[in-house]
């Protein structure tokens, strides 16, 4: 294991994450830096990294939405294109919104989403027990996260009074997991990133149920790739909401919006 000088920290380190082929060494050099707690810490930091890591699981957390958010290895990093999705659902969600974060992850959109509104109530729900664990970390006292699949672990007390519905499902097709960088493919679970043939297997399984949990003018939000929008679209609004797509061309992110009739 590599010692780390003061005097020699960032250049050594930028090297050794440059070798090990990370695009933008300079910055994470920085991170790593500002977040070591000492030499020894540090040289383990760059170690994991260069390994292939996720910057985020050695960091301990990632930035999302203005938040640091604790990410423990093993769980779904949260993207930046996925900010655009929660600032969506923040122009949507009513005053004392009642908000629902499927697939929660790390809970960083129903963290975001509440810690941007004056007043929700968040309940989000997760499958994977690592999952679960971090986002009640990080959602404390904003909110409840359950163990389990999708709907089933929330309280029935719900059904017709949510007013935001976070969905953000595993949307790769299952014959493209495998070209996914190592870093999703190898260190996150797949149950967070496979969705089934098509990528929507999920995303049907929500829209299925969504209407009964939505209350009157709620909504649905999902993210999903470009070339399974008009798909996605399709299948939500065929769920008997009201469905319409909106667009980030900055953050290349596609987000599919279904909303119950009032």
């Amino acid at each position: 294991m590599q010692d780390f000088s003061p005097s020699t920290a960032f250049s050594a380190i930028v090297t050794t994450l440059r070798a090990a082929g990370c695009v933008f060494a300079e910055d994470e050099a920085e991170l790593l830096l500002s977040t070591a707690d000492g030499p020894g810490h540090l040289a383990a930091m760059v170690e994991r990294r260069a390994a292939g890591l996720p910057l985020e699981h050695v960091l301990g957390w990632a930035e999302f939405c203005g938040l640091r958010i604790a990410v423990d290895p093993g769980v779904f990093v949260p993207r930046r294109r996925t900010e655009f999705l929660v600032r969506q659902a923040a122009e949507l969600a009513p005053d004392k919104a009642v908000v629902v974060d499927l697939c929660c992850g790390s809970g960083a959109l129903g963290t975001a989403l509440a810690s941007s509104l004056r007043e929700a109530e968040l309940h989000a729900t997760d499958v994977e027990p690592n999952a679960v664990r971090c986002a009640r970390r990080n959602v404390g006292g904003r909110g409840t996260v359950y163990e389990g699949d999708l709907f089933a672990p929330l309280p029935r007390s719900l059904r017709g009074r949510v007013d935001v519905l976070l969905a953000n499902v595993p949307y790769v097709p299952t014959d493209d997991v495998g070209l996914l960088p190592a870093e999703a493919r190898v260190h996150e679970p797949r149950v967070a990133l496979d969705g089934g043939d098509d990528g929507l297997d999920v995303m049907r399984r929500v829209v299925a149920e969504a209407t009964g949990w939505l209350a009157p003018g709620g909504s649905l939000l999902v993210e999903t790739s470009e070339r399974q929008a008009a798909r996605a679209e399709a299948t939500v609004g065929g769920g008997g909401l009201v469905p319409r797509t909106v667009v980030s061309g900055e953050l290349y992110a596609t987000v599919v919006i279904g909303t119950r009739p009032r």
